[in-house]
């Protein structure tokens, strides 16, 4: 008998040891909702509008930090944004990065600015250590 108890507390001790590597830590990280805004320039089609989204959408989603990616076209032509991009990062560090990334320069200096006669960046604090992309 002993020996079974040996073996129970053995196994016991794998199980509180299993339980505190499988539990999630609460994280404090302060989520970031980045949304620019764009007014576009006069010759830029509806058509130029679908590629530039598609564009986005294909080439931002290749940068490890964005987490998710909106971007849209307006639908009260009176509004003056007709277009915006709106991603989301872990961290405003993860943001920073993302700033420097070779294919964000490259889509900024081929897409945005070409078609774009400015802008408006509006960052937005989220829920502390929301994962969403499962929101």
């Amino acid at each position: 008998m002993p020996q079974m108890a040996g073996t129970a507390a053995l196994v016991s001790g794998m199980l509180s040891h299993l339980r505190g590597t499988l539990e999630t830590p609460i994280s404090f990280t302060l989520m970031v909702h980045h949304v620019v805004l764009y007014k576009l320039n006069p010759e830029v089609t509806p058509a130029r509008v679908e590629e530039m989204m598609m564009n986005a959408r294909m080439q931002l989603l290749k940068i490890p930090e964005v987490l998710s990616i909106k971007c849209g076209k307006r639908i009260d032509s009176e509004l003056p944004w007709p277009f915006f991009i709106a991603i989301d990062f872990e961290s405003m560090d993860k943001y920073e990065i993302f700033r420097e990334d070779s294919i964000f320069v490259k889509f900024t200096e081929e897409i945005i600015k070409p078609n774009t006669e400015d802008s408006l960046v509006l960052d937005f604090e989220m829920d502390p250590g929301k994962d969403v992309r499962f929101s």
